[in-house]
């Protein structure tokens, strides 16, 4: 049996195995709630789908939160992306690990207790709700509809970086082209996301996360042993790479050194403000899963990180040729047998193709919700979130196919400036700041917009005004905008 034919096999078998978990999850389903958020945010805390009426608490446990938001916030930019980076830049890439896990941190630990609780007291389904909810009404649908369409705009760019990862996957297995590969792996991940909702999404991600651990053990493991062990892999590097390589400043010195180090860094501080992670940590049951969850993310992602900067570092002094978001895929195929490499192939194309299922969703309720566009057509909300996924999906697949960039690009454009536009408002507001809806408009559209005008231009100092500029005029208007303390939330 040939490779092609077990990826082909394995590919179906995983397909099969997401339908039916969207059958299953679709049993969960019956309000808007269930939909977006688990049920979490029913009102009240009260329970959502009809497989709830034992009185259980609504919301995700503990591992499906901690590994749902672990998958959610890497998969293709970490496969393919940070892998690629580290094996063109050296060391200097690493920077970005602590940057990584301080958002971690951020969002579970800082900001996880007030989210949690107020979600579960007030009913959020959206973080865009928590971002309003003490805001006059005056106010209210103006920032729902700005911090929608930021939503969406941003969405578009890391939903084509994912369609990109598959068509690359695609390509790279089955010799198709470009456009053939990114279409068919949108039609895939299309089809899977419009079968359920937050439920569906959240059970794939954690099966994502496993086979994720799984493939970046393996393949780093059979990658090293080929190359002959750590040592006889830095022996080769040191021969052939410039001194610059193995510098954390990456050959920089004074400003320059300190200014990259800062932006890659500063990175991390995205994660507060990304929809698909902030929901996550919205929806998990209880505090006590929340902490759970937070361990268990840092754990999936000591493991991954540790994995894929050694799989870098190995195929670099291997396979130098190889282009940076192909080694992954490269590696696999040249150190697995075929069957095996077949089905790490196969499941690593599916846990890529199904990181968009989080992105489409928080799309789609950005369309739905958070815009009142189901509002118009009362008894359709499901319908018209799942038209706004089919339409995210083609802007997507347009952009991916006309506008020729990398995957670790187009996800870092999108995560910094969501980061931007939502961070500083979302932390305020779990620091207990009351604010205007005037500033919280302002701190929105100012960080978005300082942080799309540095991405693009070049230098040490766009690169610092897109990742801390952007966030400290954020905070600025937000303190200058701060009336009083809003309402105390019960944080058990």
């Amino acid at each position: 049996m040939s490779s092609q034919t077990v990826v082909l096999i394995t590919l179906v078998f995983y397909k099969l195995v997401l339908l039916g978990i969207g059958f299953w999850a679709s049993k969960r389903v019956v309000s808007e709630s269930d939909f977006f958020i688990a049920g979490k945010g029913s009102s009240k805390g009260e329970t959502g789908g009809k497989g709830d009426s034992s009185g259980q608490r609504a919301g995700l446990g503990p591992w499906v939160a901690g590994l749902s938001y672990a998958a959610s916030t890497s998969s293709a930019w970490v496969l393919l992306g940070y892998t690629g980076f580290v094996f063109s830049v050296g060391f200097k890439a690493l920077w970005l690990i602590p940057g990584i896990f301080g958002g971690y941190a951020m969002t579970w630990l800082v900001m996880g207790p007030r989210l949690n609780a107020e979600t579960a007291e007030r009913g959020h389904i959206t973080i865009v709700d928590f971002l309003i909810t003490d805001v006059s009404q005056k106010w209210r649908g103006r920032i729902a509809a700005l911090a929608a369409v930021l939503i969406i705009f941003c969405f578009v760019f890391y939903v084509a970086a994912q369609f990109q990862a598959a068509g690359n996957a695609f390509s790279s297995t089955f010799g198709l082209g470009l456009v053939e590969s990114v279409i068919l792996g949108a039609v895939i991940i299309v089809a899977y996301c419009l079968m359920g909702g937050f439920w569906a999404a959240s059970i794939t991600d954690t099966l994502q996360a496993l086979v994720m651990v799984g493939a970046c053990l393996l393949v780093p493991i059979v990658t090293i042993s080929a190359a002959g062990g750590i040592g006889p892999i830095m022996e080769t590097l040191h021969a052939n790479e410039a001194p610059e390589y193995f510098q954390m400043s990456g050959g920089t010195i004074g400003f320059v050194a300190i200014g990259g180090a800062l932006g890659l860094l500063g990175t991390g501080l995205g994660a507060a403000g990304q929809p698909q992670l902030l929901n996550r940590v919205m929806a998990v049951k209880d505090q006590k899963a929340r902490l759970l969850g937070a361990a268990i993310t840092i754990g999936w992602g000591t493991l991954i990180y540790i994995g894929v900067t050694l799989l870098a570092l190995a195929a670099r002094s291997l396979l130098p040729e190889t282009p940076s978001e192909q080694i992954f895929f490269a590696t696999a195929e040249a150190y697995l047998p075929p069957i095996l490499a077949g089905i790490v192939l196969a499941a690593i194309l599916s846990a890529v193709m199904s990181t968009v299922d989080s992105l489409l969703l928080a799309a789609a309720s950005a369309v739905s919700h958070d815009l009142g566009v189901a509002r118009l057509l009362p008894g359709k909300e499901l319908l018209v979130g799942r038209l706004a996924m089919v339409a995210v999906a083609v802007l997507s697949v347009t952009l991916t196919l006309t506008m020729e960039d990398s995957i670790f690009d187009r996800v870092l454009f999108s995560w910094v400036a969501l980061g931007a536009a939502f961070g500083p408002t979302v932390l305020s507001r779990c620091f207990g700041w009351q604010v205007s809806g005037l500033y919280v408009f302002l701190a929105i559209f100012s960080g978005f917009t300082i942080a799309v005008i540095a991405s693009g231009m070049s230098g040490i100092t766009a690169d610092l005004s897109e990742k801390w500029v952007s966030w400290i005029v954020g905070f600025a208007i937000l303190f200058i905008g701060k009336t009083q303390q809003p309402k105390k939330v019960k944080i058990a």
